[in-house]
């Protein structure tokens, strides 16, 4: 048992080198004057929000991107110096506290101008080019221009002017999502006219790989740079399928093995009942940490080197998995529940397929009480 581990139930592992290799990756692929925000909201999908975003500063990422003032304060108090963007909806009386900061701001709204006035914080305006969550119309712009005007907001206040493309990793969208960019180059140009020059910015992972003329002067990676692909179909048609590295596993340890006899029933609500004599084991993981209600009697976890399945309910706290096919399982045996052990591995992807979710919900949705280990 290595000494990083010693003592801990179940863990995360943070892969550095996969996050560099990312980071490498996505970097190689933009102009050289593009800049690379980093989206590390909710948590960094699940990676640990400091600790994660640290190496990344390091690693050279121009922006941090993050939902709320809440997360932008805790970078900035645990020393993170690059600048960040407010990605979600912040509240009025929370602008001075990000402005103090030197935190940036999403506005939406002509309420979110007066506020910015206000307040003198810095934002950038989101502009609605067909997903329809936030942002202004295109055919709202000129008079958000005029109110700009009018309120006599500082062009260093309207730092930049952003969209969000809806579905730019799905083929079938490809129309809808080229008419997105040309919409929000209209709104550049219009926004520029006026003499304005605010950072452009629309592309994140998807929209990267995809659709060049979408970089703008900067773009917005989140799932890629945790070794994630968008979409299955997206990694499929890659030429190098391999060029990104999960930088997340989620391991834990056998806690309980007990022999049952055949006919007998396991966990709540006796969903399962064995057909065989049954050697079973127990993980001390539950859909308190993450795991999917959904994968009772239907998920699986890797131990010895090998699949071993879910049986009966997920437990808020534990597992119940069948080994009686697996050799050389004791207490302590390390499990996997998302990577790779032996040959085997068990993405989040397909954690998700098997959950009716996607990889985002699987890693948004770990427990961020779960310990960190950086490897």
């Amino acid at each position: 048992m290595p000494l990083r581990t010693r003592g801990i139930r179940t863990w995360l592992e943070i892969n550095r080198g996969n996050a560099r290799n990312n980071y490498a990756f996505f970097r190689n692929l933009l102009r050289k004057q593009a800049s690379l925000m980093a989206v590390v909201k909710s948590n960094a999908y699940g990676h640990g929000l400091v600790d994660f975003s640290k190496i990344l500063e390091k690693l050279g990422v121009d922006w941090f991107g993050v939902d709320s003032v809440v997360e932008g304060l805790r970078l900035r108090s645990r020393g993170i110096q690059r600048p960040i963007l407010i990605l979600g909806y912040t509240l009025p009386e929370n602008y001075t506290k990000a402005a103090r900061n030197n935190v940036s701001l999403t506005v939406s709204t002509f309420a979110g101008l007066r506020d910015a006035k206000r307040t003198g914080a810095k934002f950038h305006l989101k502009v609605d080019s067909g997903m329809h969550r936030q942002g202004f119309l295109l055919q709202e712009l000129p008079q958000v221009i005029k109110t700009i005007q009018k309120l006599k907001i500082t062009k260093r206040q309207f730092e930049g002017l952003y969209t969000h493309l809806a579905a730019p990793a799905n083929e079938k969208c490809n129309r809808e999502t080229k008419r997105q960019i040309k919409e929000f180059r209209s709104a550049a140009a219009l926004v520029r006219g006026e003499g304005y020059q605010p950072i452009l910015h629309a592309a994140a992972t998807g929209g990267i790989l995809q659709f060049p003329e979408a970089h703008f002067d900067m773009v917005r990676i989140g799932i890629g740079l945790y070794g994630l692909w968008p979409a299955a179909e997206f990694r499929a048609r890659r030429r190098q399928p391999r060029a990104l590295k999960p930088a997340l596993s989620w391991k834990s340890r056998i806690s309980e093995i007990k022999s049952l006899p055949k006919g007998e029933a396991v966990g709540y609500d006796f969903t399962k009942r064995l057909g065989r004599q049954t050697k079973t084991a127990i993980c001390p993981i539950g859909y308190w940490h993450g795991y999917p209600r959904l994968l009772s009697n239907h998920g699986e976890v890797l131990v010895g080197g090998r699949r071993a399945k879910v049986l009966g309910r997920v437990s808020m706290d534990m597992l119940v998995i069948d080994i009686t096919d697996i050799q050389n399982v004791a207490v302590g045996s390390e499990i996997v529940l998302i990577g790779q052990q032996g040959r085997e591995r068990i993405s989040a992807e397909e954690l998700g397929e098997r959950a009716q979710t996607s990889a985002y919900e699987i890693l948004a949705r770990l427990n961020p009480l779960m310990q960190k280990v950086f490897v």
